[in-house]
């Protein structure tokens, strides 16, 4: 395979895996080889075992951030301050993009970014979504609530009023405080439902204060 070919078959996709190339009568190995060659060239980007992305000027779309992190580790959604920041929720935005998943933990460093993954038990991966970014790309990530309880739950003394209101909570709107403390009261865990309440208290107040305005 030539690299004008693989132009042609994946020049419209932000990233591709090996098996995309691999239909009809061609040899893996052989197809493997020359991904390889074209990454130490520099023509590729390869992102982890069999998933690559086209390396600029070749793009033509180039990929978001977190239909990266999804393709980093499938069993993932994208959540913490990623989401937050993405939904508007927070000030802060992090060059680091975070997920939770149910795999194992650890933190990837590619051409396109540095990706961290959290663990979450199989019962708490729940309550994400697939939203489009644009470009005909997709992602999982985390619902605005399960985001913010993500955070708490992987911070040490997340619950604390102190923290929650150092978040500086914007667009209040966007967060159901109904379908948090749902979420809150599934878990079974104190912490979270503690947080829960604090920030429902937070929210009423908030709105409170914009009525008498």
């Amino acid at each position: 395979m030539k690299f004008n070919e693989l132009l042609r078959i994946v020049e419209n996709e932000p990233i591709f895996e090996t098996g995309l190339l691999l239909a009809g009568q061609v040899n893996p190995a052989d197809v493997r080889r020359q991904l390889s060659r074209w990454v130490n060239a520099g023509l590729l980007y390869q992102l982890r075992r069999g998933v690559y992305a086209l390396a600029p000027p070749y793009q033509k779309t180039s990929p978001h951030p977190f239909t990266v992190a999804n393709a980093l580790v499938r069993a993932s959604y994208v959540s913490l301050q990623s989401a937050l920041a993405y939904y508007g929720l927070i000030p802060e935005y992090s060059s680091v993009i975070t997920s939770i998943t149910t795999g194992r933990p650890g933190r990837r460093q590619t051409p396109l970014g540095v990706y961290e993954f959290r663990h979450a038990h199989v019962d708490w991966f729940h309550s994400y979504q697939l939203v489009s970014l644009g470009g005909n790309q997709h992602a999982f990530v985390a619902t605005p609530e399960k985001a913010l309880l993500d955070l708490i739950a992987l911070t040490p003394g997340g619950d604390n009023p102190h923290y929650l209101t150092e978040l500086r909570l914007q667009s209040p709107e966007q967060i159901s405080v109904e379908r948090l403390i749902h979420i809150a009261e599934r878990s079974g865990r104190p912490k979270l439902q503690r947080a829960a309440k604090i920030i429902a208290d937070m929210i009423d107040a908030e709105v409170e204060e914009y009525q008498t305005l």
